[in-house]
């Protein structure tokens, strides 16, 4: 068929707005470079953290994304392995990520100083750097949650509250994974023992933590203390709780901080009716009693699928995950809203995040408050106990020693 010029250049006309279309609606989209521990050290957290991030985006995304916006997520296994970490933030960079999650303390602290060069905002709730709190020095490193100084303040309260309000002449064993994560909360702990008046002896299980018990024996028959903080994760938590419960130390005077805190601990160490009495720190609620999981199941069932399975079996680390992707999303939103719905850069979502005002997910975590100078959001946890064949509330959001902690964090190089 034979065309005039005219209507060839008419052709042409059209083919390059349809195309020009074409690329402007594929370049919708927000990138997000995951980082997960699917076969590492870690991986107890991974498999279930990581899948509940994508279920949260995959509801945004069905819902019609974010003011336009779909979200595009990467994922790569670190394996808890910082040389992994390195390369699995190049590549995510590369691709065009313009916020990530990364995964692992010893990873935040070798990727920190990337983060500031190329002016990408990262999330690293419950673990990474403590000092990270505040963003006027760590301006792209988002805590999002309790730091690990926050959860060593919070566990020096309640073990107080518990032993009736007064700890001087008491004694607390801090059991602990010897790697940074879990020196972290140290400083704070020794600081309180000095204004608390208690005694304090440390525990070090070295990697990868599966043998405990050189370490219970000493705790439970020599130093007898009145309590113990359990700052260990991986496949810590469970052989510890066993630990304990074949030395005869009531687990109703233990609390593990965040990383010691989930089913699929109690479950590793035999189940709720061997860790009864155990208490479980945690920053997002544990359990199902949260409307954002219902949203999920809902999306499942009308795509004709099954739920993923971790959702119900260990629902302390899928909410983390829901809290986590939950952020991002916000941060895009306040982001986008911010700029004109413009492809939104590095330092944008970074003011999104510092935008982040009175927060819950629907219940699901304290209201977050997240501002230039605060990038952890308060510092709130919950403590839970194992009841009855669950974990059941022990006390409310709560933070405490908030001026040891705002002091560590302005002292800190």
């Amino acid at each position: 068929m034979r065309r005039s010029g005219g209507m060839l250049a008419l052709l042409a006309g059209a083919m390059l707005v349809a195309l020009a279309g074409t690329a402007a609606a594929q370049q919708k989209e927000v990138m997000i470079g995951m980082q997960c521990d699917r076969t590492g050290a870690t991986q107890i957290t991974g498999v279930v953290l990581c899948p509940a991030m994508h279920d949260y985006y995959n509801l945004i995304n069905a819902g019609g994304g974010v003011e336009g916006y779909k979200i595009k997520v990467d994922e790569i296994d670190n394996e808890y392995k910082v040389p992994s970490a390195v390369e699995a933030y190049q590549r995510h960079k590369q691709q065009g990520a313009v916020l990530m999650t990364l995964y692992g303390t010893p990873m935040t602290v070798a990727l920190n100083q990337r983060l500031e060069e190329d002016h990408m905002p990262t999330t690293s709730p419950g673990f990474g750097i403590s000092a990270a709190a505040d963003g006027t020095r760590y301006p792209f490193l988002f805590p999002v949650a309790a730091t690990y100084w926050s959860q060593g303040a919070a566990a020096v309260q309640f073990v107080k509250d518990k032993l009736g309000g007064n700890l001087k002449g008491k004694k607390i064993a801090y059991i602990f994974y010897d790697n940074p994560a879990g020196h972290e909360p140290l400083p704070i702990i020794e600081e309180l023992q000095k204004r608390e008046g208690f005694e304090l002896r440390t525990f070090a299980v070295p990697p990868p933590g599966v043998e405990v018990g050189a370490q219970v024996l000493d705790i439970t028959q020599r130093f007898r203390p009145d309590f113990i903080i359990d700052h260990l994760f991986g496949r810590s938590p469970s052989a510890a709780i066993k630990e304990f419960k074949r030395a005869g130390y009531p687990l109703s005077k233990v609390v593990g901080l965040v990383w010691a805190a989930s089913e699929s601990d109690i479950q590793a160490a035999g189940g709720f009716g061997v860790a009864e009495g155990y208490y479980a720190m945690q920053f997002a609620g544990a359990g199902d009693d949260y409307p954002v999981r219902h949203q999920i199941k809902d999306m499942y069932k009308k795509e004709g699928k099954e739920p993923f399975k971790g959702m119900d079996e260990n629902t302390v680390y899928y909410n983390r995950g829901l809290l986590q992707a939950a952020v991002h999303v916000e941060a895009i939103r306040n982001a986008l809203k911010a700029n004109g719905g413009k492809q939104p850069t590095g330092d944008d979502i970074k003011k999104g995040l510092e935008s982040i005002r009175g927060f819950t997910l629907g219940g699901l975590v304290p209201p977050l408050e997240i501002a230039p100078a605060d990038h952890e959001g308060g510092g709130w946890v919950q403590v839970f106990q194992v009841k009855g064949g669950k974990f059941v509330k022990a006390t409310d959001w709560m933070r405490a020693y908030r001026d040891v902690v705002d002091a560590a964090v302005k002292k800190s190089e």
